[in-house]
């Protein structure tokens, strides 16, 4: 049986796969699951349930709410939010565990459910793997007075933003900044937050219909924001995506800066101010090679994860360390999240632009990005890229050709019978040429078909 929960909670196509009845279903699961929790005074378990505005999340959260309440939990309704805020008002809330209702940076069509523990941390497998197994079980149904009460959350926002905001380390004030909210879950909370923090703002794709989410716009679509800023002479633009989980960035030339270059500039940052753990930074192996040898020169160690930002979690977790994340924009401060907050990168982003008095460009500096390839070999049997001895060889003579200043990585799909192949090099002729002939060297040995490379 294909399994339910996918890499970041369950998400698909909303009404197809993300039907009200599953959402009733896994609601009522992780109810046994996640709020088995008593106090002695008996009182109930407690959730948080909050969405991004796609139209879909209004009956999706409805029947979650249902079947969390008809299972004798107590629900609190905090409405549009990020992902971030929800995982926060879990822990500041003491609850028990909560609900996202989101398809992240994904088209107005899907939808998703994604649980959080108690303290807002991501579900380990073992977890989400219960809740599927309970869904096939009787549900709890208790009577009368037993039954879950449904609250709005009323001051959700409030809590959240005040927490934000004493996050920083110095003010906003004199720095101009272009927000592009995605037509997200951010659409109220970012814009007020930068400008209590003393910025002067402007947004754009804060106009949320429930259709119009990641539509041309936010981290996924950078182009508007680049305009934007040029249009007003802003020092800075900060990109969401829809439910605000990740940030990028544009400086004031309207040039991109993506997780990478984010985290290269706090880590150094955060070292500086005596706050990142053991001088070392936790990313993933698709984090650009130019991070590593950036941070190695500035004195800080890079761990590196699988792809994912709760692998990411999981090794921060793992040694206490402060600061991690994606390329994608995904990043962790740990002391105040227990996600990725693209609000809070992007506040902290700006701090330090205020703080240094420096351009971002100039801030973005401190790390060159290596050209880089992708090539995604399909039809291929991906189960054996890491036993196939003409392959691994293909890689070890990759590497030596680019030395110190280049990377080779092949990583399986976990979805799909392709191979990933990714080269990065000093320049991109060579990046180009070792991928292409490492990329055959993978088709002609472990084609599961002819003449599969696409």
């Amino acid at each position: 049986m294909t399994r339910l929960f996918g890499t970041d909670g369950v998400r698909g196509l909303a009404n197809g796969l993300i039907t009200a009845e599953v959402a009733l279903g896994l609601a009522q699961a992780a109810a046994v699951v996640l709020g088995h929790r008593r106090v002695e005074d008996g009182r109930r378990p407690v959730a948080v349930v909050a969405r991004d505005p796609r139209i879909s999340g209004d009956f999706i959260s409805a029947a979650v709410e249902a079947g969390l309440a008809s299972s004798g939990v107590d629900v609190f309704d905090a409405g549009v939010l990020p992902t971030p805020a929800a995982a926060f008002l879990i822990a500041d809330l003491d609850a028990d565990f909560g609900v996202m209702i989101s398809a992240s940076h994904n088209a107005a069509p899907d939808n998703g459910i994604k649980f959080l523990a108690r303290g807002g941390q991501k579900l380990d497998d073992a977890a989400e793997d219960a809740i599927e197994i309970e869904m096939g079980k009787p549900n709890l149904r208790p009577t009368g007075a037993e039954v879950g009460r449904i609250h709005r959350f009323a001051d959700a926002e409030d809590r959240y933003v005040i927490h934000l905001l004493q996050t920083l380390p110095n003010r906003l004030d004199g720095l101009k900044v272009v927000l592009d909210c995605a037509n997200g879950a951010a659409s109220g909370c970012s814009p007020q937050v930068f400008a209590d923090a003393g910025a002067e703002v402007v947004v754009i794709g804060a106009e949320p219909d429930g259709i119009n989410i990641n539509d041309g716009c936010g981290s996924t679509h950078l182009e508007k924001l680049q305009a934007a800023v040029l249009e007003h002479g802003a020092d800075l633009g900060v990109a969401h995506d829809g439910d605000a989980d990740r940030c990028l960035a544009v400086d004031h030339e309207g040039i991109v800066v993506d997780g990478d270059q984010i985290m290269a500039i706090m880590a150094v940052a955060f070292k500086a101010a005596g706050k990142l753990k053991d001088d070392t930074l936790v990313a993933t192996v698709m984090s650009n090679l130019g991070l590593k040898l950036a941070l190695r020169e500035a004195g800080i160690s890079v761990r590196e994860t699988g792809v994912g930002d709760r692998y990411v979690l999981e090794g921060m977790r793992d040694g206490g360390y402060s600061l991690g994340g994606e390329q994608s924009g995904h990043v962790i401060f740990s002391e105040y999240a227990t996600t990725g907050d693209g609000v809070l990168t992007g506040l902290q982003l700006a701090a330090q632009v205020k703080r240094t008095g420096r351009t971002l460009k100039e801030l973005a500096g401190i790390m060159t990005k290596l050209p880089q390839v992708l090539i995604n070999v399909k039809g291929v049997d991906k189960a054996a890229v890491s036993s196939n001895e003409t392959v691994r060889q293909a890689i070890v003579d990759a590497q030596a050709v680019l030395g110190e200043t280049g990377r080779v990585l092949l990583r399986p799909s976990g979805t799909e019978p392709l191979v990933r192949v990714m080269v990065e090099a000093a320049d991109m002729e060579t990046a180009a040429s070792v991928a292409a002939k490492l990329a055959e060297t993978v088709e002609n040995n472990l084609s599961l078909e002819p003449f599969a490379r696409a």
